[in-house]
């Protein structure tokens, strides 16, 4: 059951983050921030983080260029997280039946969004042909308004109106007919972040750092084998004594391998630098004009 007051705080936050997302950037706007929100007005960060991350990882390869809409991210993981707390739905689950539809449906309210701003756009050319300088910042202001409904409007109605319904669609996907076509739904909500690294692999220069990603997944694939094991003995050996320690033994933690990477993006972004500096230099060189005497004729060094 939802209560009216996590009704009202997730539907402001939905109003909120496409504002975020467009002017402030404060990453309040993301999939993985949507999660955590939502979750914890919900009362569980777990299956938050949970949805929220593994639609970040599946989107990472996607963008939008000029006026272009691509999925709702953020309100497909504010409706998930919501119904598979509420409804006790398994995370996979809610993110291949619910998120990733609800994200490509909200692309058609995202276009209804921009065409309605438009009507605010003209007005403001209006005011700067008039001189009416004082409006335009009124107007500008307003211009939010299509953008905080298009997302705002829909999940209020979902939420309101539409837990019955997912009630009885977990219902029949946990015990009834529709338990088969759950499980691969599951199967397939596991492997979209997988998805997401593959479209984002696609765009980044990955055949020109070849060497970075071999190494870094083979460096990634040792470690987590060998603390896997050192955590598996020493919680054995832990359990084992008179007086057990009272601490577990933890895997490898992702900040750390996540510190590595930064260090071999640095160490790219270093040598892409000098290279480009060595380039620009050359050139400058090359364009310099000296004359019989030794001299610079070229002002522009």
């Amino acid at each position: 059951m939802i209560e009216w007051w996590q009704i009202l705080l997730i539907t402001l936050y939905a109003c909120y983050q496409i504002l975020d997302e467009i002017t402030i950037l404060s990453s309040a706007g993301s999939p993985v921030f949507a999660g955590f929100i939502t979750g914890l007005i919900m009362g569980d960060l777990t299956t938050g983080l949970s949805i929220g991350g593994s639609m970040q990882l599946m989107i990472l390869g996607v963008g939008t260029f000029g006026g272009a809409s691509r999925i709702d991210a953020n309100s497909g993981v504010i409706l998930a997280t919501v119904f598979s707390i509420s409804a006790n739905m398994a995370p996979e689950l809610a993110l291949t039946s619910i998120a990733v539809p609800v994200a490509a449906l909200m692309v058609y309210t995202d276009i209804l969004g921009r065409m309605t701003n438009v009507f605010f756009a003209h007005r403001i050319d209006e005011n700067i042909q008039k001189f009416e300088y004082h409006k335009i910042s009124v107007n500008y202001l307003l211009g939010a308004l299509p953008w905080m409904l298009s997302r705002g409007l829909p999940i209020f109605l979902a939420l309101v109106f539409g837990g019955p319904l997912v009630e009885r669609l977990v219902e029949a996907m946990q015990t009834g007919f529709l338990k088969v076509i759950a499980d691969g739904l599951t199967v397939a909500g596991g492997v979209l972040p997988a998805l997401g690294f593959a479209i984002l692999l696609r765009y980044l220069p990955t055949k020109r750092h070849i060497a970075y990603l071999l190494f870094a997944f083979a460096m990634t694939a040792i470690f987590l084998t060998l603390f896997t094991n050192v955590a598996a003995v020493g919680n054995a050996v832990n359990s084992l004594l008179p007086s057990p320690l009272g601490n577990s033994f933890n895997s490898i933690p992702m900040l750390a391998m996540a510190t590595i990477g930064l260090s071999f993006a640095y160490l790219a972004y270093q040598r892409e630098l000098s290279t480009s500096q060595q380039t620009s230099a050359s050139e400058v060189r090359k364009d310099v004009q000296v004359s019989a005497t030794g001299e610079i004729e070229d002002d522009e060094l």
